[in-house]
């Protein structure tokens, strides 16, 4: 019978796992905590206590009520969402430990995000428990911020008038770690830090260049002085400072679209990196440079015209991390973009699916697998748009070059 003592990191980048006095070695795959339970035998498939994942299922569904086929399937498979928090777990140990840990999320939207990574966290606090984490989300609205708070902590109020920190609430996350909010990320303490940006810079706004007889305009928006109340996009008159401030002088592109609030947010976190340690990762739809006119909007998860009726679509750019990459400068290490085919595959996705497909009770639920899988990983689907970025401190790249620590997501791993 199979089971698991204990979940020890190794120097080489590999864990150890240890069952009855004996080791197996197996790749630091950031399915590694969930996996545990495919060294046991059929005789325990039952038992929560080598499972993690079963346990927060079974938690769930006792605290909720039963949940959907869908849902359950969106858990097993890979859960993008938790993997994220596998990932900073991994990277704290390649890093060396640090015994504090700033955890910041940029736009955490309701909170899914950062309430799948603290229940990673809490089931590796047998590793963490030497670590002073304290999360921290940078939020502008006041609304959303509500709804995040409601789902990741027991109670969260109001600084007090003395409190000389510049966040706007504070509480006491669900599983004991204190949690902050801001509305700039210049406000986050600094120190050790892991940044996480999902499907967040590509909301932020933009400006539009065309080049027109080797100079670079500025697309407006402008009223259509024959259709009342229409908007209608026309050109700038003169040469836009935002080109002479962004755009290279080798750019090859027609047309650009630039985010000087990008530069400054990535800057920040080049700066506070290169100073204090840690890791950023940003995972979007994006490009590396290549794509020109990517605005768009979404109504009911259908694209809609822009300019038509504004306030009731959500408005996005595909996020060019060459640009990204660009405004770090040399203060930095980058890794990526990869796309998302890349980044769960070398997590170990093929492997996971290959379990559940074994395990599967029967031909519908086979199905189901491998339609989630197809959705992930298809290149026509979400496999090649969404796209995953990371930046280190530079002495970072010189470790996974000499395979000292492979990077989560970033570099293959091997099985032996």
């Amino acid at each position: 019978m199979w089971w698991i003592s204990s979940f020890e990191p190794m120097m080489n980048g590999y864990v150890r796992f240890k069952r009855f006095g004996r080791t197996v070695t197996h790749a630091r795959s950031v399915f590694a905590a969930r996996n545990v339970g495919r060294y046991q035998s059929s005789k325990t498939e039952n038992s929560q206590d080598g499972n993690p994942l079963l346990k927060y299922l079974t938690m769930k569904i006792k605290a909720t009520g039963p949940i959907t086929v869908a849902e359950y399937m969106r858990e097993v498979l890979t859960n993008p969402l938790k993997l994220i928090g596998i990932w900073c777990v991994s990277e704290w140990i390649s890093g060396g430990k640090s015994k504090s840990l700033n955890l910041v999320e940029l736009g955490p939207g309701r909170g899914s995000l950062m309430g799948d990574i603290l229940r990673v966290f809490n089931q590796f606090q047998y590793l963490l428990n030497t670590c002073d984490i304290s999360i921290h989300l940078v939020e502008v609205s006041p609304k959303l911020s509500e709804i995040q708070a409601l789902n990741l902590t027991k109670k969260s109020t109001e600084p007090k008038d003395e409190d000389t920190s510049s966040c706007y609430k504070i509480g006491i996350t669900k599983t004991g770690l204190p949690i902050n909010w801001y509305y700039h990320i210049q406000d986050v303490p600094s120190g050790y830090t892991f940044y996480i940006a999902h499907e967040f810079f590509d909301a932020l706004p933009i400006h539009k260049l065309q080049k027109i007889q080797d100079e670079w305009r500025e697309i407006l928006i402008d009223v259509d002085p024959e259709i009342p109340q229409k908007l209608r996009f026309v050109l700038g008159s003169s040469c836009s400072l935002i080109a002479k401030t962004f755009v290279q002088a080798d750019e090859k592109r027609n047309h650009v679209e630039v985010c000087p609030e990008a530069a400054i947010i990535i800057q920040k976190l080049a700066n506070q990196l290169k100073k204090y340690g840690g890791a950023a990762l940003i995972a979007d739809y994006g490009h590396s440079g290549d794509k020109e006119d990517t605005f768009r909007g979404f109504r009911s998860h259908q694209l809609h015209n822009v300019l038509l009726d504004p306030g009731t679509a959500d408005l996005t750019a595909d996020v060019d991390f060459n640009f990204l990459k660009m405004m770090t400068g040399n203060s930095v290490s980058s890794f990526g973009p990869i796309t998302q085919h890349e980044f769960l595959r070398n997590m170990g996705i093929n492997l996971r699916l290959k379990v559940l497909m074994e395990n599967a009770k029967d031909d519908t639920m086979q199905t189901h697998l491998m339609q989630s899988y197809d959705v992930l990983m298809n290149p026509d689907k979400m496999g090649k748009r969404f796209k995953f970025f990371s930046i280190f401190p530079c002495d970072r790249l010189e470790q996974t070059s000499k395979n000292k620590y492979p990077l989560a997501g970033f570099t293959e791993l091997e099985m032996s």
